[in-house]
């Protein structure tokens, strides 16, 4: 589908954190195409609304599958989580940079659906992709934050045994403003206590 033909984002209610015993849990899984509209949408309200992400205008639902047939393409994952059939946030990690040297680094994203921010579900997605990094022999998680007044994003990743490794000072120009950039990093498995193995399949060009 070309993007003059893509449909445009759909619009999100306001999300609300269930209560009482009747809750169902949460459930995290692989992303599937049928996914990417709302996927599309929660990033876009993120986009449109927020200073976590530098981009100014939402990119087309052909971008968002783009995106993630790079990050499954490089075999990484692309995780959604959802309650009753419901997807209420998404989460996935790429190269954090693409010269070789850095391929046991990577650098991940979480969003969730307005409304459910401090509801459970980035800390549900997140630690979901701190684990299936170990698994596929990842040492190292960077987080790249916009914004250093966004304490919920800063909070989550902390809350994961992230640390926070320094500021790019008003390195961003949204919303008639300047805004930081606060990395934050986390070791996984072994980290730099020993050699790493290679990845399934794979050499040690990215």
């Amino acid at each position: 589908m070309s993007e003059a033909s893509q449909p445009a984002a759909r619009s999100l209610e306001v999300a609300r954190a269930p209560d009482g015993p009747a809750a169902q849990p949460l459930c995290v899984r692989d992303s599937v195409e049928a996914d990417l509209p709302v996927i599309e949408a929660i990033y876009s309200h993120h986009v449109r609304h927020g200073r976590g992400s530098f981009e100014l205008e939402p990119p087309s639902l052909a971008e968002i599958a783009r995106r993630r047939q790079d990050v499954l393409g490089n075999g990484f994952v692309h995780l959604v989580a959802e309650r009753d059939r419901e997807v209420l946030g998404f989460a996935y990690f790429n190269y954090f940079r693409l010269r070789p040297a850095y391929r046991f680094t990577v650098e991940n994203s979480v969003y969730v659906r307005p409304g459910l921010q401090r509801a459970g579900v980035g800390r549900v997605l997140l630690e979901a992709l701190i684990a299936r990094a170990e698994a596929l022999g990842v040492r190292q998680i960077i987080a790249v934050i916009g914004d250093s007044g966004n304490t919920g994003s800063i909070g989550l990743h902390a809350s994961c045994g992230f640390r926070f490794a320094g500021v790019l000072r008003a390195s961003g120009w949204k919303f008639d403003r300047w805004l930081d950039t606060v990395l934050m990093q986390r070791e996984i498995g072994l980290a730099d206590r020993s050699a790493p193995v290679e990845y399934p399949g794979r050499s040690d060009e990215v």
